[in-house]
This record gives C-alpha cells, sequence and structure tokens, in this order.
C-alpha cells in the first residue's frame, strides 16, 4: 500500500547534525511541514512535535492543516491516514517498518469473506487498521469516539467491529449493542498482567488504575476509569488522587507527568520481565531517523488511488459524527 519514491539514500548522506532539534525546526520551515506524533512516541518526537494526540486528534490535525508536508511520527496506519485525507501533500513516515499488530492481524482478503457472511451489516473499522480495510468499511472509528460512533448507527442494523475485540467487546457492553466481532488484538494491550496489576494496587493503595479499552477485560475489570490515550492523560490532570497505575503503552507517561508534575505514574507491568508493554513498532521510530526523512523527502507514502477514495469516505464520516 506504501512505499518510498526514491532509492534509499547512500550513508554517506545520512551524517547527522550535533544540534538535532535546530536541524529539524530549520527543515520545519524549509519544507513548510508540520509535525505529528501519537503520544506512544519516545519523548524526544513528543517534544520536537507540533501536534501530540490519540489517533481521532490527529487525523483532525491531518484534515485541516495548511502545510505543505505532513511528517508523521507514529505507524503506518496513521501515515496512511493523513494521505487519504490529503493526497496532494508529501506524508513522511520516519521508519516504514513501523507497522501494527492490530492492522497486521485483520488481512483484507480475509476480512471481506467475513463481511460477506453478513451483507446486512453496517461495518465499523477501528482506525488501527490498513487503507485496505477502511476501504470496507461504513465508518471509521477511534477509541475516543467508538461508543459515540455506535450509538449514533440504526437499531435494527447488525455491526461488524473490527479488528480489534477487546475494544469491540467494551463498546458492546457501553451501548448495548450486539456487535459481530472480528478477533483482533494488541500485542501491546494483551500483554499486561492482571495479577501482578493487582500486585500494584496493594503496593499502592491510594493508587488508581487507568486503562485503555484494548486491554483484556480481566485488566478492565480492576480500572477506577476506562478510556482512548487523550482521556486518560485529562483524567490523570483532573482527579484528586495524586498516583495511577497506566495500563497503556507507557509514551503517555511523559505528557502525563509533565502536565502533572507533582503526582506519580507507574506503567501497569507485562506478565514477563520483559518491556512488553512498549509498542515495539512505534518505538521504531527515533529523532534521528525523523530528521533524515525531512531531509531526504523520504519514505513517503504513496497509495493507490481507488483504494484511497474508498477508505476516505468512512473517514468523513467519522469525522462528520464526532463534531
Amino acid at each position: 500500500m506504501f512505499t518510498t519514491a526514491k532509492p534509499i539514500p547512500s550513508q554517506a548522506s545520512n551524517s547527522l547534525p550535533k544540534d538535532l532539534f535546530s536541524a529539524i525546526n530549520e527543515l520545519k520551515k524549509e519544507l513548510k511541514a508540520v509535525i505529528l506524533a501519537h503520544y506512544y512516541q519516545e519523548p524526544d518526537i513528543q517534544d520536537i512535535a507540533d501536534y501530540i494526540g490519540d489517533s481521532l486528534g490527529l487525523s483532525q490535525q491531518a484534515a485541516t492543516t495548511d502545510k505543505e508536508v505532513i511528517v508523521f511520527a507514529g505507524v503506518h496506519f496513521m501515515a496512511e491516514t493523513a494521505k487519504i485525507l490529503n493526497p496532494d501533500k508529501l506524508v513522511l513516515l520516519p521508519d516504514l517498518e513501523a507497522g501494527c499488530s492490530l492492522a497486521d492481524s485483520c488481512p483484507p482478503q480475509e476480512f471481506a469473506e467475513f463481511k460477506r457472511q453478513y451483507p446486512d451489516a453496517i461495518v465499523v473499522s477501528y482506525i488501527n487498521c490498513t487503507a485496505d480495510i477502511k476501504a470496507m468499511s461504513d465508518v471509521i472509528c477511534t477509541s475516543s469516539n467508538a461508543v459515540n460512533i455506535v450509538n449514533q448507527l440504526p437499531k435494527d442494523r447488525p455491526i461488524i467491529f473490527g479488528p480489534d475485540r477487546n475494544l469491540g467487546r467494551y463498546v458492546a457492553q457501553q451501548t448495548q449493542r450486539d456487535l459481530i466481532l472480528w478477533q483482533g488484538s494488541c500485542i501491546v494491550h494483551e500483554t499486561f498482567s492482571e495479577k501482578k496489576i493487582v500486585q500494584l494496587k496493594i503496593e499502592h493503595p491510594s493508587a488508581e488504575i487507568i486503562a485503555h479499552p484494548e486491554c483484556e477485560e480481566p485488566v478492565l475489570r480492576h480500572a477506577n476509569y476506562i478510556g482512548s490515550t487523550t482521556a486518560l492523560l485529562k483524567y490523570s490532570q483532573q482527579s484528586p488522587q495524586d498516583s495511577f497505575i497506566v495500563a497503556t503503552e507507557p509514551g503517555i507517561i511523559h505528557q502525563m507527568e509533565k502536565e502533572a508534575p507533582n503526582k506519580t505514574f507507574i506503567p501497569a507491568p507485562a506478565m514477563n520481565n520483559c518491556a512488553c508493554n512498549e509498542c515495539p513498532y512505534m518505538r521504531l521510530n527515533t529523532l534521528e531517523k525523523l530528521y533524515l526523512a525531512m531531509k531526504h523527502k523520504q519514505p513517503e507514502i504513496i497509495m493507490d488511488e481507488s483504494i484511497r477514495k474508498a477508505a476516505l469516505k468512512p473517514i468523513q464520516r467519522m469525522l462528520e459524527m464526532s463534531k
């Protein structure tokens, strides 16, 4: 669905300046570029970004930017979404290998066959999917607006919800709708250990557990608050509590600590003694790669126009329904 438009630059052309922040800011002016970053990016990228947000906020920013170049510090489906919304702009992704386990769990051919089994169903697809899946959908949603989107759909129509089964289960509970779930999941949000979270709660009895709805149900049962990354950030600022156990990708903690420096944020532990709660795809992007992408105007997102147009309609429907 995407590729580089030029050969990979030679190693000799990849020399780095001493001050990457200044160099990136200069390139930003030169290219008339905007840097959009997800909360799960490394702190340096968050600090250089013009806008930091979750999938809904990033989509809204991509839809309204007047800049000529969009540098997307996230994963490929996010950069695809920016390109779908901005076909005439240059959209750069620092590392083309920055994929998504959830998007990968929903192959287009298999999803098309799944969809054929329910010909009367409305297809609601979580934005964490490829452009091919978006093109097969009636409306896109994010974790911020999924409940709102489903609540606006006709009560007499069945609904296919994909690709995340955990978010789908949560939305079904909140809306009291019987959703037909595609059985996909996110490797990061599946790794949280219920046992270790309970142990953390015992060690920190005053801490609130806040969780993303992509987490599995046993983890969500212990949560004091469930919400998107943006919602978790706002809740942690507004809550009178001074400590939180955070069950989502720990990149968000950088913003939480900046917004509430006097509070304590504890990343929820994974099942194994590893950094599995860090998204390996999000972390492929680095400040160095971001600079090189801007310097060489590569890697560029390039899309098939027929897929882009088909995927645009459900995204526009989401943005309209989210106003």
